[in-house]
């Protein structure tokens, strides 16, 4: 049975670690928490090693492959200045990954937090698409996903919960799952 991937993309205000964005930083492992206890939830990327020095770049993710960003991150990638913020995970379904972004208590919250803690955005913040039920996305696949949404709007490849699209590339509601 096919799963659908999200992977979500933003630029903090600033890098971790200062005070302007701490508290998204602070509410993360809640977040992933609430995702991992979620109905529908299959896996997430998360890091190999649990050396906080290393940035995302030097770090092992295992089966998600070497870390990437998308083009449109250019704010450097040393240690000590990351900014961005950016995960990809995999769904049983839509309707299940779709209640827990706009359903769960924390992640909801942190939404409507968001403004304080992102730049506004020129791309969007977060792609959907379908894959295989034996194949779990890499970074580089998810960066070339939000890409191809950027550049092309939605698509079967490429899309978002306002314009999704069923397992077999046509369009459908939201609120007809």
């Amino acid at each position: 049975m096919p799963r659908v991937c999200l992977m979500t993309y933003s630029v903090l205000r600033a890098p971790y670690g200062d005070p302007l964005v701490q508290d998204f930083d602070d509410r993360t492992p809640d977040v992933f928490a609430e995702a991992e206890n979620a109905p529908g939830f299959i896996t997430r990327a998360k890091q190999q090693d649990d050396k906080e020095w290393l940035t995302n770049h030097q770090r092992e993710w295992g089966p998600w492959g070497p870390f990437a960003v998308p083009r449109f991150y250019n704010d450097g990638v040393a240690s000590g200045h990351s900014t961005q913020a950016q995960t990809v995970s995999v769904w049983e379904d839509l309707k299940s990954v779709w209640e827990f972004t706009y359903r769960g208590p924390m992640h909801r919250q942190a939404l409507q937090l968001r403004k304080g803690w992102f730049l506004d955005q020129r791309w969007p913040i977060y792609v959907v698409w379908w894959t295989a039920d034996d194949v779990l996305p890499d970074w580089r696949e998810a960066c070339r996903r939000l890409e191809h949404l950027h550049d092309h709007g939605p698509t079967p490849q490429a899309f978002t919960f306002r314009r999704p699209f069923d397992h077999a590339g046509q369009p459908v509601q939201m609120n007809q799952l």
